[in-house]
């Protein structure tokens, strides 16, 4: 048997707490269940369960919630690659 690889998640899901009203439309559309309601009856994400679909963004109705790309270099820490910065 072939173990699977997990597949590498280049985004990430923000939530603006002060913009969400808690209505649970995120949570209800959320197709791997990684999103709940906390004690202050905000939005909130299970980064292990998240792997940034961008569903919830698309259904927020307050514009609460970013998918928010991550920019990858292959020269990490190299000031010399093309997203070098001078």
């Amino acid at each position: 048997m072939v173990a699977a690889k997990k597949k590498s998640i280049n985004a990430d899901i923000v939530i603006n707490r002060t913009w969400c009203k808690g209505c649970g439309i995120c949570i209800a559309f959320c197709p791997k269940e990684a999103l709940f309601m906390d004690n202050s009856g905000k939005a909130e994400k299970v980064t292990e369960k998240c792997t940034a679909c961008g569903v919830c963004e698309t259904f927020c109705p307050d514009f609460a919630i970013a998918l928010v790309k991550r920019r990858l270099y292959d020269n990490a820490g190299d000031k010399t690659g093309p997203d070098a910065r001078q």
